[in-house]
């Protein structure tokens, strides 16, 4: 028996709606952490099975396209800068006064010794626009309500995960986890988001933790202090003359 045209059309709707509502939840999810600008300060603690250390750094964003990372502490890393322009990423170290263009091949890399990548930190790729995402099932984490999505690369989108799937809570659209895998799917990085606070004019979680799948031991966690969104900001702040004069 064929398959009446009202139906096949009900269930393409039905699935195309179902994509929609799901990349509209990243979205909101993403910009809880963005806003169209923001301002703010921030530790990283790096924890390894023998040692542990702290870096403190500032930081300025423009939409998805511009953000500058300024490395406040410790001493030896104080004055760095990191930069991302669209799609090209720099570093000035004022210590050699040499500033250091980072090629995507070096996306994936540690940034500062971390377990979070250069990616993670200035997010060259977006959630939204470079994955397809696809709701999988709903499930209770941390005592809220959450959806489960799989976010897929599109074709020639410029990421560097395979995939990613990331639980946002219903009702007030708090990223909590997510789970990063590369090419052959293989799990590399659990991040775990917790603390939700007042950060100016939103609640948020105020913790990430990034933790390797295979490295017993290895943990990052990011603590944002402040942050302060929708601050005036130019696309002329982010600039490599700028970078040698932020403080």
């Amino acid at each position: 028996m064929k398959t009446p045209l009202i139906t096949l059309i009900l269930s393409l709707f039905w699935c195309l709606s179902w994509s929609q509502d799901a990349e509209e939840i990243i979205r909101r999810a993403d910009e809880k952490f963005r806003g169209e600008s923001s301002r703010g300060k921030m530790t990283m603690i790096i924890n390894r099975p023998t040692w542990s250390r702290e870096i403190s750094m500032k930081s300025w964003t423009l939409g998805n396209d511009y953000s500058m990372i300024y490395i406040t502490a410790p001493a030896k890393e104080k004055g760095q800068v990191f930069l991302k322009r669209k799609t090209e990423m720099w570093n000035w170290v004022p210590n050699i006064e040499r500033m250091i263009k980072i090629p995507p091949s070096m996306m994936m890399q540690s940034w500062m010794g971390s377990d979070f990548t250069n990616d993670d930190l200035v997010r060259n790729s977006s959630l939204v626009d470079d994955y397809e995402h696809n709701l999988l099932e709903e499930e209770i984490l941390e005592g809220y309500n959450c959806y489960q999505i799989e976010l897929i690369p599109k074709p020639d989108a410029p990421v560097v995960w395979g995939k990613i799937i990331m639980w946002v809570s219903k009702d007030e659209y708090y990223w909590l986890r997510a789970e990063y895998y590369d090419e052959d799917e293989n799990l590399v990085n659990k991040e775990i988001l917790s603390d939700i606070k007042q950060m100016d004019n939103r609640k948020m979680p105020s913790r990430l933790e990034m933790i390797p799948a295979e490295e017993e031991g290895h943990k990052t966690i990011l603590i944002f202090e402040e942050i302060a969104f929708n601050v005036d900001l130019a696309e002329s702040f982010f600039s490599q003359q700028n970078m040698k004069r932020i403080r």
